[in-house]
């Protein structure tokens, strides 16, 4: 049973509380599988100190996590990442991106965007994230 480094950045400066902030990314990494089934996780404390953050903070993002399906505990051992199937791995991947999107445009609408303007925003981004070889050679 090996542990893990877990790659999370937190941004102290966010609106976003930490155990969000933490719950996300440790979702995502999960979900993309950068995190493998059977993976042991840090002990609450220990992901609390390398974090820098309280572990009450910690203990709620593993309850959440756990509660979704994605972490198993085992007394005495650990907790653990949880089988995650194909059909939930796609529902979560989903429901990430969606929130994401629903986030933009919600601040879109607060600046007073059009449609239109969200629209080709959204696409220039797309195509800029997706090809950036392109970006490098108009510059």
């Amino acid at each position: 049973m090996r542990k893990v480094w877990i790659p999370i950045q937190l941004n102290e400066n966010s609106a976003e509380p930490l155990y969000h902030q933490i719950e996300s990314q440790l979702r995502s990494l999960i979900i993309s599988g950068q995190i493998k089934e059977g993976t042991l996780l840090p002990s609450i404390r220990e992901f609390a100190g390398g974090l820098n953050c309280s572990v009450i903070t910690v203990r709620r993002v593993y309850q959440d996590l756990e509660n979704e399906g994605l972490l198993r505990t085992k007394q005495g051992t650990g907790t653990f990442v949880a089988k995650v199937g194909d059909t939930q791995r796609e529902v979560f991947r989903r429901e990430a991106v969606e929130e994401a999107l629903k986030s933009a445009v919600d601040v879109g609408l607060s600046v007073k965007c059009e449609e239109e303007e969200l629209k080709q925003l959204f696409l220039s981004i797309l195509h800029r994230k997706y090809h950036p070889e392109q970006e490098e050679g108009e510059a």
